[in-house]
């Protein structure tokens, strides 16, 4: 049996304070990530950030596309889409 998989569309604002999650807007997660964009250091902190709230292990969080471009889609292993969308409502 094929492992459940969502997807996610985040855009990230980098270099910012702290990590936190600033709105949920058509669809799009709006971030803002305390790391700068370089040397892939934003996108292990999304990452990062992103497995605290959702509860999952950063193993099961994937860049799928976007990794160079504030805009980026995320996969998530072992979580149907209305379980990732119910947990993001939580934040």
């Amino acid at each position: 049996m094929k492992e459940e998989q969502a997807t996610i569309v985040v855009q990230v604002q980098p270099n910012a304070s702290q990590s936190k999650v600033s709105r949920f807007e058509d669809g799009v997660l709006h971030l803002r990530i305390a790391a700068p964009p370089i040397k892939g250091k934003a996108n292990r902190e999304l990452i990062r950030f992103l497995s605290d709230i959702l509860g999952v292990s950063k193993a099961r969080l994937t860049i799928v596309r976007g990794k160079t471009s504030k805009r980026k889609v995320i996969a998530i292993e072992g979580l149907r889409q209305e379980e990732v969308m119910g947990r993001l409502e939580k934040h």
